[in-house]
């Protein structure tokens, strides 16, 4: 079981569950206890580095702007539940929407030690009681296009090609040193990916994927298992990406994430990839936690198990972070639902 949320639900959970802690949270770490996820005996702790962090910066709910040391600019946006109300981040502002600003750009330094420090005491003080990830997820593309701007960067993909490398080797070079110096601190897994399906295809061609993408996670998979042969590599993309599953599975994949079931048929996926890959996720935050009863909850628990988990190799969880719509009572079904399936026998 691994369960991340949003740092809305995760104050509504801390009340829920009297917990008393230092309070401080992120999806990925960065100076969390980790007290919700070893509250609810989850089997993974997260620690990320890279772009990704720049989504909940601390204080960014107090805010109505901000600028990463990417140099990418940050509007939040606020919503409405009926548990109470939210922020999201999205990028706004881009530092290379000038084509010529690539020449002077210059991005943070991944070797820094205090980028690690994090992992360090993750791995230190929990690495003998959980599978420890360490998260690099929006490696390329999604931080290349908040660099560029995501229409300008893919028309660049097309009618740029040579600038698109450039910029798109950025994030990748970033995350290449980070994800080597995780695997070198002691991560059993490394989670790299970008979202690159929409809820009805791909965003971009297989064709484009294949050339911009796929051998840049050749590479990285390549050069962290170099460094490890037992690493697991997990490939995150929300949405449909049915015709790269194969490719991940060439360059090495081992974990697919996030399985989202109102895009990708869990059964389907385990019929064509089941015994090649392991599935993470799977629980669907679109419709079935925010907006389906209890029992529908557990039955969909129910229904992974003798889809995707029918053989093992599930990660068991929901598909993204839980959202601020979500009821209490269908957080807890999912949870006691995934606990006793977890602690059954198996035949």
């Amino acid at each position: 079981m691994q369960i991340s949320f949003t740092p809305e639900f995760a104050e509504r959970l801390r009340s829920d569950l009297q917990v008393k802690g230092r309070g401080i949270h992120n999806p990925h770490g960065g100076g969390n206890t980790y007290e919700l996820e070893r509250a609810l005996d989850e089997d993974m702790l997260l620690t990320s580095v890279g772009w990704v962090n720049s989504y909940y910066p601390e204080g960014y709910q107090d805010r109505e702007a901000y600028t990463d040391e990417w140099g990418v600019t940050w509007k939040t946006a606020e919503y409405e539940t009926r548990f109470g109300k939210g922020k999201y981040t999205e990028p706004a502002g881009h530092p290379l929407a000038d084509e010529g600003a690539i020449d002077h750009y210059l991005a943070p330094d991944p070797t820094r030690p205090e980028l690690y420090a994090e992992a360090e005491r993750v791995i230190r003080e929990f690495g003998d009681e959980y599978w420890i990830v360490g998260v690099t997820v929006t490696t390329i593309f999604e931080c290349a296009w908040a660099l560029r701007g995501y229409e300008t960067l893919m028309m660049d993909l097309v009618l740029n090609p040579e600038l698109a490398e450039r910029i798109l080797d950025i994030p990748f070079h970033y995350h290449l040193t980070a994800a080597k110096r995780l695997v070198e601190l002691g991560v059993d897994m490394i989670w790299l990916g970008d979202d690159v399906g929409g809820q009805g295809g791909m965003l971009m061609s297989p064709r484009l994927w294949r050339r911009f993408l796929k051998p840049r996670m050749a590479r990285l998979i390549a050069e962290l298992k170099g460094t490890n042969p037992r690493l697991k590599i997990a490939y995150h993309s929300d949405g449909m990406i049915y015709p790269i599953i194969p490719d991940l599975i060439d360059i090495g994949l081992d974990v697919l994430n996030p399985c989202q079931p109102g895009a990708m048929d869990p059964s389907r996926l385990f019929r064509e990839y089941g015994g090649k890959l392991c599935f993470w996720g799977s629980i669907d935050i679109q419709r079935t936690l925010p907006f389906g009863t209890p029992r529908e909850v557990e039955r969909e628990v129910a229904s992974r198990m003798q889809t995707l988990g029918r053989r093992g190799g599930l990660i068991l969880g929901p598909t993204h972070n839980v959202q601020m719509d979500t009821p209490l009572e269908n957080f807890w079904a999912m949870v006691r639902a995934i606990t006793r399936t977890r602690a059954r026998p198996r035949s």
